[in-house]
């Protein structure tokens, strides 16, 4: 076989049993893994080792729930050109952007090796925001507009550039890369694993459940380390709560961005609401704090499940009730429905996850396709809408909401059942990784798949670690969500979405 395979989430692997392919075989067998649409990259890395350099690329299979592991190297010298996967599957030109940026390596008809991120170790320090290689057309009729990099509102920075025919968007091109902030290498040179936990919870703000699930997964499967059934299903209550606030908050967003005042402060109201009960629980809005490897400071008490519970109800009772006038005012539809529209061959073909890619018809959620406990043992059908548009992503989040509230009464309904069985313990920070062991992990964040590798070396220590936002697949949705529309339904198209600035740039 050319491949290693996992059928468990988190999952690994010895590096020495990744077969290391000719590139050739890799490239034939990425071609025959992509004639099958429920196959994507989760992430395709490279890193260096003394002579060479070393290329992991882990795809998923959302129908059969495996992972499969494939790897290449190169032998270092100047001017390493090899094929592009890009120019016929166009999800890994982000990927293959990367590692020419890290490490120089030239993929041959990839149709523009631009900047991703400016990381202070890129391979050709020449390149520099001021140079970024802007798409161009030329044209009397046609004028850029250019917004960012710094926003008016408090939100990270990032650059967008239009080209219009008038009012019209034939163009957008997103520049990011601007917050340097080297957190990769910071996972593998802080030895402390509390340290890295407290990174991992600062990957995006408005992710920390998320990603910091994510994170304790990998380290708890490198360790050997099976935490309780309880605290499973504490870490999914933790997680919905999270996704409920952030889709009642972009609810309030897109409220704003039609200038639907009442809807927009009664959202913001509930989400409060959402997140005040996350601070009952841990002290802390955002749930920072909350997962700790191999244990937890917070298990649920019976005062926090009556908190959540009263709150879910009050907040669903107000969010329904909102929505369904939100929904039946022909003001609104009108400015949601047909709006920046992106089809299922759109998201098929750039690999997008999450809600951007559920919204076009594309059935991707980690929670069914890659259970991760819990939803080992409770099954997840993810809702999944047709038209792509504006219209669409602000349905999903409502009956999104729905299944997460239910889910978290059902969650809590078998830990009433059977709290006695299953004691929680405090957390760990003395583990002893697997040495000479590949990780991944991955977690459905409220934006979607997010997917968390580590290597150690012979040692058990830190080598390498690759993180990979949702946002990271679908910047691009954005970019083809507002061609062929008025440049004043940019606003509503990227709030639409809400990517991460932060995610993106590690």
């Amino acid at each position: 076989m050319n491949f290693i395979e996992i059928e468990n989430n988190p999952g690994k692997v010895k590096i020495s049993g990744i077969p290391l392919l000719e590139y050739p075989v890799f490239l034939s067998e990425m071609d025959e893994l992509f004639k099958d649409e429920s196959n994507h990259c989760l992430t395709y890395f490279a890193y260096s080792l003394s002579d060479r350099f070393k290329f992991i690329c882990c795809i998923g299979c959302d129908e059969t729930g495996s992972i499969r592991i494939f790897s290449h190297d190169q032998e270092k010298k100047d001017g390493i050109n090899i094929e592009s996967l890009t120019k016929k599957h166009f999800q890994f030109h982000l990927f293959e952007r990367e590692i020419h940026e890290n490490l120089g390596v030239n993929f041959e008809g990839h149709p523009w090796l631009k900047p991703v991120r400016y990381p202070f170790d890129r391979a050709d320090h020449r390149r520099i925001m001021n140079n970024y290689p802007f798409y161009s057309i030329n044209g009397e009729e046609l004028h850029e507009v250019g917004v960012g990099p710094i926003h008016a509102g408090i939100i990270e920075p990032g650059y967008f550039r239009f080209i219009c025919n008038g009012e019209k968007v034939l163009h957008l091109e997103i520049q990011l890369g601007y917050q340097h902030r080297g957190l990769e290498h910071l996972m593998v040179s802080k030895k402390s694993l509390l340290q890295k936990t407290l990174l991992s919870e600062s990957i995006a703000g408005d992710t920390v459940i998320g990603h910091s699930l994510c994170h304790a997964g990998l380290m708890e499967i490198m360790a050997g380390i099976n935490v309780s059934d309880q605290l499973n299903l504490e870490r999914i209550i933790a997680l919905e709560l999270e996704r409920i606030a952030i889709h009642i908050g972009d609810t309030a967003a897109l409220c704003t961005d039609i200038a639907y005042q009442f809807g927009q402060v009664v959202n913001e109201a509930l989400r409060t609401i959402v997140i005040n009960t996350m601070q009952f629980w841990c002290g802390n809005r955002f749930g920072k704090g909350f997962i700790r490897p191999g244990g937890s400071n917070y298990p649920l008490d019976a005062d926090t499940i009556r908190k959540i519970l009263d709150n879910l109800k009050e907040v669903e009772e107000r969010y329904l009730q909102m929505t369904g006038r939100l929904f039946s005012m022909p003001s609104v539809l009108s400015r949601f429905e047909g709006v920046g529209k992106v089809t299922y061959a759109q998201v098929s073909m750039i690999g997008a996850v999450g809600m951007a890619a559920r919204s076009s018809g594309l059935k991707r959620d980690v929670r069914g396709s890659h259970p991760f406990p819990c939803f080992k043992d409770t099954p997840y059908d993810p809702v999944i809408l047709h038209k792509g548009d504006v219209l669409s992503r602000v349905l999903l989040r409502k009956m999104e909401l729905e299944k997460s509230i239910a889910l978290i009464r059902d969650l809590i309904g078998l830990i009433q059942k059977q709290q006695d069985a299953f004691p929680v313990l405090k957390p760990t920070y003395r583990l002893n990784l697997d040495p000479g062991t590949l990780a991944i992990s991955l977690v459905e964040g409220w934006r979607g798949e997010i997917c968390h590798t580590c290597i150690t070396d012979d040692n058990g220590n830190l080598m390498h670690y690759k993180v990979k936002d949702p946002s990271f697949h679908n910047w691009m949705a954005l970019a083809l969500a507002v061609r062929g529309q008025e440049i004043s339904d940019f606003p509503l198209c990227n709030k639409s979405y809400n990517l991460s600035y932060c995610g993106h740039d590690l």
